[in-house]
């Protein structure tokens, strides 16, 4: 266990707390810091008071102004240890705006290549749509961090001519996992160049190019780093910084700031926009212009949010009166760095111990080095809960319990879809199943596809977050997620959403497993015909209408199945408005009638056996009788259509031509749990289910006794006993005989999968009822 030990003194404490009393007050515990971090009180009645004593107006009026902001121009310099010799600073809306400007001024010359890494938040993407390089590359954080040495451990100096600049942007740490990328890497790719190009997006290949062709220059994304890490930039000199004050501050909002290194602002080309106080002159009747001489005037178009600016003081006031330094090394923001640190450590090593009564970890934690050391790895911890069958529960579900609790966390991709790459292990095609075809957006709450998250829970901490915060989050997933069954949760939810905002009541919606898909069977142990997508199916006595109504007989009247002939699976159903048309291969097709009085005038009846059980039936003729010989290769075969009333022996409920019960009902996430090296369609359609939901909790369903779906009330009757008919790919006829041995190991010996459940008696005297693809499935 990693002990917890307090950053800040009993009496700092007291102090930061009564900063933040307000959370105390509404109950609220807020983890959300890598988003915003809190204003403080009494930061807030300062900036107050302040703007109530002067007279503070336009710059261009005022001069008090204009020293307020040359006064925070020094402040952020002596923040980050440099000077105005070094840095130039630039104010912009916030980092997203700085590195807007970078992109559209950085001048690549003529051979000049543009690269990101993948782990980079979207605003660094946007970059790539306003560079004007040779080239765009995507690079893996490791590309950045290591492997400049060559096989003498020295780094290969470059000796080319320069024809271009290239710029590298990188986040100084990640605000998906708080990762922090080694701040050395910057001299060494201004020294050195890059030791490989990376993954080619747009433009010039440059696998072939020799990197020292070009100057490179470094732009860092420094917004959540500089939140909670001290930034040294007498000691790490990138070209380009890109900051938001209120990640650092609070308050106020609406004020970032790009710094430039004086070798960065020679890289800059010919602004191509300029607007208010950035230039000398501008003749509306002719193309002559002439840029301001300070180097930050050129870039600050328009009047600056001068009141915010202003009210920037005191948050560097602030910081240093609640968290001041005890030495000339370990200052403000490096104890801050120390607090947050501490807290995900101990967070971390707490998570780890969380496990389900079978063992099974509760928590999947997502981090590249762990917490080890704090210049490797931030105050963030990012995460996603698994239940005790190692199923995910979707993020969105987290947000919900944690917003009832008081916990304010943040759940998704956090604008930083790559992380979500990396850290999910997404390929190229499930994440254009996620973003393209399932439709999923940034800052939505469609948190699972086929049971897969596409995204996380992330916690982060500020200077004001107390080791009690952390316990209460620790105790809502031991309460939640180990002392409680997923219904009870679900239930609490439900009870309490008005509560929630309304982001999150509309995922309360979606906390109930659904009918995600019928399967009709109309001839026995032949293909299904499928009903998805809001389809809707009428019910009849015996069970979905059509299913298994017909069956194939060989000459001794005996019942064809699977067992005896796996090509059966190759037949496949399709119902139409007055036909039931058979296909196999590529064109061959017959059809009989659906009406049963179409067909009962001219056929004759026969008797056949199912499950031991005599069933009438009626010969549905020759032509689909010589189709199905032709097809299957064998003599003698009839299609049978059932015709007289068959009942279960256990409660008389009546039958179609099924074995055991009317309904077999399929979890998609005990389907998951095989891992077969399959598309997951492929084994659902092993087990020939009629009714496939998805409880996003592996063999839970073995737990029901009776459920209601849309409306419509069933009772279960047991699991169902598989045999080695579901060893039969239901797509090529194919055997496998590793799913038996598979859904053996994993239930104990047992051989069960899925359950039988059949209509309660009393919806049987209501008129014909419909099940619709989407109904909600609520367990009773």
């Amino acid at each position: 266990m990693s002990p917890y030990r307090p950053e800040f003194s009993p009496s700092e404490q007291s102090k930061i707390d009564v900063e933040f009393s307000r959370l105390a007050n509404n109950k609220s515990v807020y983890l959300d810091h890598a988003g915003t971090t809190l204003y403080a009180e009494n930061q807030v009645k300062a900036a107050a008071e302040q703007l109530h004593r002067n007279v503070i107006c336009n710059p261009h009026t005022c001069r008090l102004t204009g020293d307020f902001v040359d006064q925070v121009r020094f402040k952020v310099l002596e923040f980050f240890n440099t000077s105005a010799e070094d840095y130039h600073v630039i104010f912009t809306a916030n980092a997203t705006a700085a590195l807007s400007l970078v992109a559209e001024n950085f001048d690549f010359g003529s051979s000049g290549d543009f690269h990101f890494c993948q782990e980079n938040h979207t605003s660094v993407l946007g970059m790539r749509e306003r560079v004007r390089a040779n080239g765009i590359y995507m690079l893996k954080e490791n590309e950045i961090s290591g492997g400049f040495a060559n096989e003498n451990g020295r780094v290969q100096e470059r000796t080319s001519t320069i024809t271009g600049n290239s710029l590298v942007t990188f986040s100084a740490q990640c605000n998906f996992s708080g990762y922090k990328i080694p701040l050395v890497a910057i001299e060494n790719i201004q020294n050195y160049g890059l030791p490989k190009p990376g993954k080619h997006i747009w433009g010039s290949k440059g696998e072939e190019k020799d990197n020292s062709q070009n100057n490179y220059y470094v732009c860092l994304d420094a917004a959540s780093f500089v939140a909670t890490s001290p930034l040294d930039l007498y000691k790490y000199q990138p070209d380009y910084v890109c900051i938001s004050f209120y990640k650092i501050f609070g308050y106020p909002t609406g004020v970032g700031a790009l710094l430039v290194s004086r070798r960065g602002a020679e890289a800059f080309g010919k602004r191509r926009f300029f607007g208010g106080g950035t230039i000398n002159y501008a003749y509306p009747h002719a193309m002559d212009h002439q840029l301001r001489e300070t180097f930050h005037q050129r870039y600050e178009d328009g009047t600056l949010p001068f009141l915010s600016i202003v009210g920037l003081l005191e948050g560097f006031r602030t910081l240093n009166r609640l968290v001041p330094r005890t030495s000339a090394v370990v200052g403000t923001m490096e104890r801050i760095s120390r607090h947050v640190h501490g807290l995900a450590q101990y967070l971390e090593d707490q998570l780890k111990q969380l496990k389900h009564s079978n063992g099974e970890p509760l928590i999947q934690l997502y981090n590249k080095v762990g917490y080890q050391e704090k210049s490797r790895q931030g105050g963030i911890v990012a995460f996603n809960v698994r239940t005790e069958s190692g199923s995910f529960v979707g993020f969105g579900e987290i947000a919900c319990v944690a917003a009832l609790h008081g916990i304010l966390l943040r759940t998704g991709c956090f604008c930083n879809i790559g992380a979500c790459q990396f850290y999910l292990d997404l390929d190229e095609d499930a994440m254009d199943a996620i973003y393209k075809r399932a439709g999923r957006i940034c800052g939505d709450y469609f948190d699972l596809i086929d049971g897969q998250p596409t995204g996380a829970v992330r916690v982060s901490f500020g200077y004001m977050t107390t080791i009690q915060d952390v316990e209460k989050l620790l105790e809502m997933l031991r309460s939640s997620y180990l002392a409680t069954k997923p219904q009870q949760r679900i239930q609490f939810i439900e009870d309490q959403a008005e509560q929630l905002p309304p982001v999150l009541k509309e995922r309360v919606q979606m906390l109930r497993p659904k009918l995600l898909q019928m399967a009709i069977y109309p001839v026995k142990s032949c293909a299904a015909f499928k009903i998805e997508s809001q389809g809707s199916w009428p019910l009849t006595e015996q069970g979905l209408k059509y299913d298994r109504e017909w069956m194939i007989v060989d000459m001794n009247g005996m019942a064809l199945t699977q067992k005896r002939c796996t090509e059966l699976c190759l037949i496949r159903p399709v119902i139409k408005v007055d036909q039931l048309e058979l296909q196999f291969g590529d064109g061959s097709s017959v059809s009989v009638p659906l009406s049963v009085e179409d067909q009962a005038a001219d056929s004759a009846k026969c008797v056949s056996k199912v499950c031991r059980q005599p069933v009438e039936g009626l010969d549905c003729g020759e032509e689909v009788a010589q189709w199905l010989c032709q097809c299957l290769g064998l003599e003698g075969l009839r299609l049978l259509r059932q015709s007289g009333q068959r009942n279960s022996s256990k409660d008389q409920q009546k039958l179609s031509l099924v074995n055991q019960a009317q309904f077999l009902l399929l979890n998609r996430s005990s389907v998951r749990s095989l891992q077969f090296e399959e598309p997951l369609d492929e084994t659902v359609d092993r087990f020939r289910a009629n009714i496939i939901i998805d409880t996003g909790c592996a063999f839970e369903e073995l737990a029901y006794t009776a459920l209601t779906i849309g409306g419509i009330h069933f009772q279960v009757e047991g699991p169902c006993q598989r045999c080695d008919m579901i060893c039969i790919n239901q797509r090529t006829g194919e055997r496998s005989p590793e799913t038996l041995t598979t859904i053996s190991r994993l239930q104990s010996g047992r051989m069960r999968f899925g359950i039988y459940i059949t209509r309660i008696t009393k919806d049987l005297e209501a008129q014909e009822n419909h099940m619709t693809c989407g109904d909600v499935v609520l367990v009773e």
